[in-house]
Order: C-alpha cells, then structure tokens, then sequence
C-alpha cells in the first residue's frame, strides 16, 4: 500500500512540476534567448532550429559579435558605446526528474534542476556578449557558467574578431564541439577528454577569423582561474587536489563549411588544445610545484556537421561527429604511464518544423592506464516545442559497457522527463 502511495505521489509531484512550467511558459513572451531575440525583433528560428542548435544566420550573428540590433538605442554622439532601452537580460529554467535503473530504481525530482540569468546583447557596434550565471540546484550555489565576450569588424570578405571566454569551444559556431554540442543537457555519464572538462576554470583570450570560402580558423590561450580540483572536474586519469595550468594551454580551431546546392551544408574541422597541469606543493601552498612533475594532455579532434533542409522547406536533418585523441603524460599522476584516450560522439537529429525533435546518439570512449576507460553508451531522444521559448524533453540513455564490463550494465540506464523555459 505505501508503494503504491509513493508512486501515486511521485506521479502527482511531477504533474504539478510540469503544469508549473507551462503556467510560467505562458505567462512570458514567446522569444527566443530572449535578450538577442528582443535585440534583433526577430523570431528564435532565426538563429535556432531547435535551441541552442545555431541555423547558418545563428552562426553568422555569434562571429559577428551578437550586435545585429533591429531595436532603438541611447547612444553617445562622440563614441560608438550604446545602451540598450530595455536591458540585455534573460532567463532559464530547467525542471528534470531522473529515473536510473537499478536493482532498486531511484527517482529525482530536481525543482531547479538549473537556473540562470544571462546578459546577452550588443555593448557597441562591434562588440557584443553572452554571459551566463548559473544556480545549480543541488548545491543552491551561483557561479559564472558559460561566457563569450566577443570584438568582431569586417575587412572585405573577411570577419575577425577577438574572444575572451571561460570554456574550450563555448566560441565555436557550430554544434559538433562540446560546448554546445548534443545532447545540450545531462545524456551519457562516460570519460571524456580534458578539453570536455574545463568549463568555468579557466580564461581564454583569443583571435578568430572567416576568411570567406567557409574557411574559419582560431587561436586562443587559457589559464587556470585560481586552481580546481582535477577529480572533481573529470579530467581522466588526474589525482590533483589543486591543479594548475603550466603557462597557458593554446586551443587551436579550423574548420572548413560548403554549401550544395539550396539545401545542405556541410562542415569538416579540427580543432585541438595542449594543457600541462602541476598539484601545489602541499608543504607550501604559497609556493606552486611549477618545477615538479607534470601531468601534460594534448586532444587533437576531427568533426563534421551536416544539415539537409527536406522538400517541404520547414523539417531539417543535422547530424554531428567528432573522434578525439588525448594523449597522456602522467609524469605526476601516474609516472611513467602515457596512456590514449579515444573518444567518439555521434548523433543525428530529425527536425519537425521547429516543433519537435527525434535524437539517437552513439558516445563511446576507450584507452587510460591498462585500458581501464572502456565505456558504450546510446542516447535517444524526444522534444516537443509548444512555444518558441519552451522545450519539453523525454531521453533515454542506455550503456552497454562501462569500464570494460558488461555485467549489470544496464543498471546505470537512465530516463530523463525535463523542461526547458527561456524568457
């Protein structure tokens, strides 16, 4: 009896979550990130198939800078700064509840699940900004997530401009990288590589530019933000309590777009990054171990994205891989171990009009000290858009092998039920 009164419990609070969301969904205009939406007077498809996946404009409006405007702003005759009338602030909600599979099943109700605020907008006519906080709902904390402040002008056909971001690929266009690629919330719990794991502790300041032909290239340089706890961010193979960057750890980006004929487009890239890590001398916090062992990482990535608009003009198909090789140097974790890590990501993508979304992806990652990463994980998803600024999503992750092993495996499955609110 008590069973079925949790159940019927567990039912009704989720009921009540997702009536919640859609109470607030309708009570907010329908835009799009909102601020850029409300700067530009244009509709979300715009710049999104589905958010955050960026349409060829998206793409065009983040390397221009984020300072298309289509709105009236108070501006300086004697300089190019501009002040917004209404202010380039929005808003996100995420509600999840999570299921694993398990000899006894387990249940989540995350009520937020996230919560942000970002300042999304033009600063100048050549200078524009995404700057996300972030509360995670497990720890009630709020931190900077991710940022990308952008300068970008024009010479002839070619675009440049500078970024000073706070994650590896947050400033990257396309939607193969990890920053903004698939599955855009929670999905696989499996190794990945370092330049996967270091959003929100380091700074990067960098160049990019289009040099027209779809010919993109970058350079950017990060550093640590004051030290993180390697473990604790993911990096595979690390016991650093207090890691460091050696230096700065160059991130290198290029990245190649076609388009055939009215209807498909087609990117090829590469992109890759060095990081060198050191623990602080634990004897003498003051003094950083920059003359002691190393723990040094280098990811070289392949990817591709791929986007097919149907006959009917409204659905779209997008796909995207990426492989990447990291090797190790584990001079402090684990000396004399140089162990590989591969890791794989693909997924493709069924697009109804804006409206909806059909997702099945592959992760898969193999190699560490005595190829102790071994793991196989499959994703499938659905997302329904009743408005342009909500996204509900059902997803389904289910692991076929992890660290090698096949036994009760399926233990770690999980199904996600979330909503996704912008305003």
């Amino acid at each position: 009896m008590n069973t079925v009164i949790h159940a019927f419990g567990l039912r009704f609070y989720t009921l009540f979550l997702l009536t919640l969301s859609l109470y607030l969904a309708t009570t907010t205009p329908a835009q799009a990130v909102p601020s850029f939406a409300r700067q530009t007077n244009l509709p979300c498809q715009s710049c999104h198939t589905v958010f955050p996946e960026l349409t060829p404009f998206g793409r065009s409006f983040k390397m221009h800078g984020y300072t298309m405007t289509n709105v009236t702003q108070v501006q300086d005759d004697n300089t190019d700064l501009k002040i917004n009338q209404l202010p380039p602030i929005s808003a996100m909600l995420q509600v999840s509840v999570t299921n694993t599979k398990a000899e006894t099943p387990s249940t989540n109700v995350d009520f937020p699940d996230q919560l942000s605020l970002f300042y999304a907008g033009e600063i100048s006519s050549k200078m524009g900004s995404f700057i996300q906080i972030t509360m995670e709902g497990s720890t009630g904390s709020f931190a900077l997530d991710n940022t990308d402040i952008r300068y970008a002008d024009q010479a002839g056909a070619v675009t440049y401009g500078a970024t000073l971001n706070n994650n590896p690929t947050v400033q990257d266009v396309w939607n193969s990288t990890q920053a903004w690629g698939y599955p855009f919330t929670h999905g696989a719990e499996i190794t990945t590589p370092v330049i996967n794991d270091l959003g929100g502790v380091v700074a990067g300041l960098g160049g990019y530019a289009d040099w027209g032909k779809g010919v993109y290239t970058e350079l950017t340089f990060y550093t640590d933000t004051g030290g993180f706890d390697a473990v604790d961010s993911g990096l595979p193979s690390s016991t650093m309590t207090d890691a460091r960057i050696n230096g700065v750890a160059p991130y290198w980006r290029l990245a190649w777009e076609n388009t055939f004929g009215s209807s498909d487009r087609l990117m090829l890239g590469t992109y890759g990054m060095q990081t060198t890590l050191y623990d602080l001398d634990s004897t003498n916090p003051d003094a950083p171990a920059v003359s002691g062992p190393h723990d040094k990482y280098t990811d070289i990535a392949v990817d591709t994205q791929y986007e097919h608009t149907m006959g009917n003009g409204k659905d779209i198909i997008s796909a995207h891989a990426t492989y990447t090789n990291e090797d190790q140097s584990l001079d402090y974790s684990s000396p004399g171990d140089n162990p590989t890590l591969k890791s794989t990501r693909v997924d493709g993508i069924y697009h109804w009009d804006h409206m909806a979304t059909a997702t099945l992806a592959y992760n898969r990652s193999t190699g560490g000290i005595d190829n102790s990463y071994d793991d196989t994980a499959w994703t499938a998803q659905l997302s329904y858009l009743p408005w342009q600024n909500t996204k509900f999503t059902f997803q389904y992750v289910a692991y076929t092998k992890l660290a090698g092993s096949t036994d009760a495996v399926s233990d770690n499955n999980t199904a996600l039920l979330q909503s996704w609110l912008m305003w």
